[in-house]
């Protein structure tokens, strides 16, 4: 075991969640189906719909922000929930990994299984889901992925296959040691430069999961652009400079 490890006693699934009063209940459900998740906390990131009551009849526990903060705050607020849960539990002798999933997953969150084994097995200190081609294809460019994945590399030597990949498990140990989170779209990016910065141990895994893609539209396109300028916000903030679109990068 190295000094990274921490033992680990169960996983707690902690879901962001943000006007999904129709696919809350199944990614609920499904969650909850998982031999190792006990606990299921859903973090209603100011929903303006039935979010928070479709998923408290689905079995979660569920705490909220009254207005959007954003995933890094919802995240924040689920393990601040779950820690708050086992101050409480007597018998409780280690903390549980966070096990993150989007609330858009329906079914395919009962596939996380392999997602959580590395964890709570001790050979991984986080580990990044990698899904499968999805089943309606997505509108963009792929220019965030390039982004996020360029900087990490440029980080830390790693390479990610799905940088922006939001389903994450993690040890406690590993989620404290990122905290704060980086704010916005540029999480997911930060918190695996921060993690392998400080020696811990970040696998991918291949995962069946499918979600909601972004289309084409007005509004998805804006949404490109957030998370875009983010992700710099997340790499300027850790000394990384932008870098170029691949397409520009190559050489002859």
């Amino acid at each position: 075991m190295t000094n990274h490890e921490a033992h680990v006693q169960g996983v707690a699934a902690i879901i962001p969640a943000k006007d999904e009063q129709q696919r809350i209940a199944a990614t609920v459900t499904a969650t909850a189906s998982l031999a190792e998740v006990d606990l299921v906390v859903v973090v209603d990131d100011g929903s303006t719909d039935r979010t928070s009551p479709a998923a408290a009849e689905a079995g979660a526990v569920v705490v909220g922000h009254s207005r959007n903060r954003g995933k890094a705050a919802a995240m924040e607020t689920g393990a601040t929930a779950v820690a708050a849960m086992e101050a409480r539990e007597s018998d409780r002798m280690a903390p549980r990994a966070l096990l993150f999933l989007d609330a858009d997953l329906e079914d395919t969150a009962a596939n996380a299984g392999p997602l959580t084994t590395p964890v709570t097995s001790g050979e991984a200190d986080m580990t990044i889901a990698v899904l499968p081609t999805q089943r309606t294809a997505g509108g963009g460019r792929g220019l965030v992925v390039d982004l996020a994945r360029n900087g990490i590399e440029r980080a830390t030597g790693w390479r990610p296959t799905q940088p922006l990949s939001g389903q994450r498990c993690l040890t406690r140990a590993a989620f404290q040691a990122a905290l704060p989170l980086a704010p916005g779209f540029g999480v997911e990016t930060a918190l695996t430069i921060d993690l392998l910065r400080q020696g811990m141990r970040v696998v991918e895994v291949e995962v069946e999961f499918h979600h909601r893609v972004t289309g084409t539209d007005l509004a998805a396109q804006l949404h490109r652009a957030r998370q875009y300028a983010h992700v710099l916000r997340a790499l300027a903030a850790r000394g990384i400079p932008p870098s170029l679109p691949a397409r520009l990068r190559r050489t002859r």
